[in-house]
């Protein structure tokens, strides 16, 4: 029961993550036009500490040296480095690029997981990986946006941040089991947090700005909307994916995300496409593959066998 209740629990989350974190490239979108994409990254690194630091200081005395500079390396590689590296591409890249190179992660991890972090895969689960990253290209392409340009200069942070995130979901698995995803979210962001803002309110023109040019207010409810539901409460949610599944189906979300542009799009009065479903449908297989464990239908066949040799 308990493994059949994790399953359910994970695609809850799945589900969840891909409904927030789809929102997240048209947050910064709109942050971009009040901040630089420098402030938004430190913005959403501030107000992300700020809003989990309650956590960590409850929790201060129960973290080790050790783990807490695991938590550390997993603050650093897995949200300081990739919110920089999404808010500065997307100055010279659209949102809708962004989230097609997003679709890296999945492979991304299966590669690190494989090569340093001796995660095991099977053969459908490397199908479901590219399966699932066609049907991602394949909704972005459909989605009508064709006119965005391929800048390797701004689309390679893009491609930086996959990394750090394939990276940072072996990481959490294989050296951070034993923590739970409350106290692996609020110190990544304490001890990467505190240096940030002091680093706001002292070096940068963000607090002048906010004080004297009103409209920034409408930025800074953009970037933290982005930091508490996109980060601070996502982060919470997918940590505690990364425990009960593999590394590979917690960063298989990023393959649905696109979904969410389509669903929007639909609701915004544009047609629904039979190709569309196509992809979708292309996902969720992929998603599936991905989450598929030898002792499930995989083995039905040998059952069948030892059944028949009794």
């Amino acid at each position: 029961m308990k493994g059949i209740s994790n399953q359910l629990f994970s695609w809850i989350i799945l589900v969840g993550l891909v409904l927030t974190w789809g929102s997240s490239f048209i947050l910064i979108k709109k942050s971009l036009l009040y901040f630089s994409g420098f402030e938004v990254g430190l913005l959403r690194i501030g107000i992300t500490f700020l809003f989990l630091s309650p956590l960590a200081l409850q929790r201060f005395r129960k973290i080790s040296r050790q783990t807490g500079f695991k938590l550390f390396i997993a603050g650093l590689i897995g949200s300081f480095i990739p919110a920089f590296m999404f808010a500065i591409a997307q100055t010279g890249i659209n949102s809708s690029l962004a989230g097609t190179l997003n679709s890296l992660t999945p492979l991304f991890t299966l590669i690190l997981g494989l090569l340093f972090f001796k995660q095991k895969a099977k053969w459908y689960n490397v199908i479901g990986v590219m399966i699932g990253l066609v049907g991602a290209l394949g909704l972005i392409n459909a989605s009508g946006d064709m006119g965005f340009t391929f800048n390797m200069k701004y689309a390679s942070l893009i491609i930086i941040a996959t990394l750090c995130y394939a990276f940072n979901v072996n990481f959490i698995k294989q050296y951070l089991k034993e923590t739970d995803s409350l106290t692996i979210t609020a110190f990544s962001f304490f001890f990467i947090g505190v240096p940030t803002f002091i680093y706001i309110l002292i070096f940068t023109g963000i607090p002048s700005k906010i004080i004297h040019q009103p409209d920034s207010l409408t930025g800074l409810a953009y970037v933290g909307t982005l930091s508490i539901v996109g980060t601070g409460l996502a982060l919470i949610a997918f940590n505690k994916l990364i425990k009960i599944n593999s590394p590979l189906f917690a960063s298989s979300v990023t393959y649905m995300i696109p979904v969410v542009a389509l669903i929007w799009g639909v609701f915004d009065g544009e047609t629904l496409k039979w190709w569309d479903i196509l992809w979708f449908v292309l996902i969720l297989l992929g998603v599936f593959l991905v989450n598929a464990h030898p002792g499930r239908p995989f083995n039905v066949s040998s059952r069948v066998l030892l059944r028949r040799k009794k």
